[in-house]
């Protein structure tokens, strides 16, 4: 990692919550109870339909790279008519429009934990992407789960696509709590982002949310999850990391 790099990542911790996140805080544990209580079946459709549709991207992409996005409802696109307008469809915009021969595969499930995560990932990294975006963790720290726990399982997956994939680029997705969740738990959730980063030498975004969370007019009515307008900042800031690393 980068002097500038490791500077962006320090420059990231902790500080005084801004007064759009604790708007944004506000919202986030009654939303995600409601959005956790149709994640079994969300998930369950998911896990259903996304090796079909992954096999058939890259059945008719056999000439061109991958871009995995392994995430949670932000990344699935939750709420929105068509989920081509999440943050990896738009990347995939922005890719076509350059002419760049890339594949962006969502593989996001509504309601994904890091433990779920850890238990599909053996099957997903088959597909041997040249960069895979892990974001994963917020629903852990919404249950309240053991941050030795969420550390473990992410540090798990990344061992995973090391180990099963070697040549891939992995870029890890930061996210940030409520402060009713405490003090010491959301900004040690916040910390185990970066250290996680730090530890295995990888790109990263510190906050997915950056500039969205909290902005009613950039998220849907549940107050969380963003809408299309949204979605295209999130895109924006994920381009901001992944560009650099398309030359390479």
């Amino acid at each position: 990692m980068s002097k500038a790099q490791n500077k962006q990542l320090h420059s990231y911790l902790p500080t005084s919550i801004s007064a759009k996140l604790l708007k944004f805080c506000y919202f986030l544990m009654a939303v995600l109870l409601y959005s956790c209580g149709d994640a079994k079946t969300e998930q369950a459709t998911e896990d259903a339909s996304t090796p079909k549709k992954t096999e058939d991207i890259l059945a008719t992409n056999a000439t061109t790279k991958t871009i995995l996005c392994f995430g949670d409802s932000i990344t699935a696109g939750y709420g929105l008519d068509d989920n081509n307008n999440a943050y990896p469809g738009l990347v995939q915009k922005k890719l076509d429009s350059l002419g760049l021969k890339f594949t962006v595969i969502n593989s996001g499930v509504s309601g994904e934990t890091t433990a779920g995560g850890k238990s599909r990932i053996d099957w997903v990294i088959k597909q041997t992407p040249s960069i895979f975006l892990l974001e994963l963790g917020a629903n852990d720290g919404l249950r309240g789960v053991a941050l030795s726990e969420t550390r473990a399982n992410l540090q798990a997956i990344i061992d995973v696509v090391r180990k099963k994939s070697p040549n891939t680029t992995i870029i890890l997705a930061g996210m940030q709590l409520p402060p009713n969740m405490g003090l010491a738990y959301t900004t040690e959730f916040k910390q185990l982002f970066i250290d996680l980063a730090e530890k295995n030498t990888l790109e990263f975004i510190p906050f997915i949310l950056k500039d969205v969370g909290g902005i009613a007019a950039l998220n849907q009515k549940d107050g969380i999850h963003p809408n299309i307008e949204g979605h295209k900042i999130l895109a924006n800031t994920v381009w901001d990391v992944l560009q650099p690393l398309l030359k390479s």
